[in-house]
């Protein structure tokens, strides 16, 4: 479906043979105007696959080609959010190929993890896990990664897809059309969302440095304590499989 020409469309359409977004930008303007909405749909499934492309980026960019004339705001935001959610979904299902077992065995041969803090971290994610999946759909990087632990856990699939679409719809509205609305400066959406995910950065490398110091001054401590035993990865997921089965909270 296209959208209607309009003085907004007519003076996007000109900035965009002109413009250049950088390398990715015009690879992912080009698909867009390759293959219309779809394409829209094909780059925000990457970005879920792959985090380090940044949705910051091409969800403006949809709405700017939008602006354009390839296509209606409204075909690039429903064709975002199937992205989302099956990027998700894809992401879900390598969580739930990869299982408990497995995850506790790999975290207990990382350096300064223990399985017992993967074990705190997935009682936590089973009671707020609904509610962790919807906002983590709006902070970058994240919004890929919780799927992998709501696989894992073997969230109820159908909530986990409600929970999903619910966070990507808000997402992707405010860059798809804020890009559309903005125009040639679309790129004013980008850069205020750099800002929001750089303050999450920061505050997530200030929160490793404290969490690692504290780490090693626990280690150090039970190094000393001769009662001390570390349960077996295999031993902590039996155990935590036990207190999720009891509380039935995939239901």
């Amino acid at each position: 479906m296209l959208a209607p020409v309009t003085p907004l469309t007519l003076a996007a359409s000109t900035a965009t043979a002109d413009a250049d977004y950088g390398w990715l930008g015009n690879v992912v303007v080009d698909i867009m105007e390759a293959v219309g909405p779809v394409g829209v749909g094909l780059a925000v499934f990457a970005e879920n696959i792959f985090p380090p492309i940044p949705s910051e980026l091409i969800l403006p960019l949809a709405g700017f080609t939008a602006a354009g004339g390839a296509f209606s705001p409204l075909a690039a935001f429903l064709w975002a959010t199937v992205g989302s959610v099956t990027g998700a979904l894809a992401l879900y299902g390598i969580g739930a190929l990869l299982g408990r077992r497995r995850m506790y065995r790999i975290a207990d041969r990382m350096p300064l993890v223990d399985v017992e803090d993967v074990a705190k971290t997935e009682r936590w994610f089973a009671r707020y896990g609904y509610w962790t999946v919807f906002l983590g759909r709006m902070v970058p990087v994240f919004r890929s990664l919780i799927s992998i632990p709501a696989g894992i856990e073997r969230m109820h699939l159908g909530m986990f897809t409600l929970f999903t679409t619910l966070g990507s719809l808000i997402w992707n509205a405010i860059f798809v059309y804020g890009g559309y609305a903005l125009g040639e400066r679309f790129h004013l959406v980008s850069d205020y969302a750099d800002v929001f995910s750089n303050v999450v950065v920061v505050l997530i490398l200030a929160f490793l440095v404290v969490w690692v110091v504290l780490r090693l001054r626990r280690n150090a401590r039970r190094a000393k304590d001769p009662d001390w035993h570390q349960p077996t990865a295999d031993e902590m997921a039996a155990r935590v499989d036990a207190i999720l089965e009891s509380s039935d909270h995939r239901k």
